[in-house]
């Protein structure tokens, strides 16, 4: 799977560590940075990843930034952006089965390494239910 992963300063490190971790699985990365601990601001790296989502240049993201709340809701602010704060794999599970989540953000600041790994193992196995979850799908898009 190609994969979008984008963060801020305070996700850089995270980022590294499932980066390594997805790319061992097989999966391909490209990254919009940020690439250091240096102070910067999400939405330099939030709108380029939800760009290339809705492009097809690649199939799902993950952006992550101190609480997650910034960065996902720049993405949303992209009609057919669903990017979904998840903070236990549970949340992942449930933002995908019935949200139809095709952003994970993750909240660096509040999660250990291990946590945000299994969150994103959750996030990209678990397939959206459709059915009556579709028709609110289609609500959420109509308010574009």
């Amino acid at each position: 799977m190609l994969i979008g992963i984008a963060a801020d300063h305070a996700g850089v490190e995270m980022k590294a560590f499932l980066k390594k971790r997805l790319e061992a699985q097989g999966h391909e990365l490209r990254d919009f940075g940020a690439y250091s601990c240096d102070s910067m601001d999400y939405p330099d790296v939030a709108h380029p990843l939800a760009a290339a989502l809705l492009k097809g240049e690649v199939q799902t993201g993950i952006s992550l930034c101190g609480s997650g709340n910034g960065i996902s809701i720049t993405m949303n602010r992209h009609p057919g952006i669903r990017a979904a704060l998840c903070w236990l794999p549970e949340i992942a599970r449930l933002a995908r089965a019935h949200n139809d989540a095709n952003v994970c953000s993750l909240p660096a600041r509040f999660i250990d390494n291990a946590t945000a790994q299994k969150i994103v193992e959750t996030f990209l196995s678990t397939a959206f239910e459709g059915g009556r979850h579709q028709r609110r799908i289609e609500k959420i898009e109509a308010g574009s």
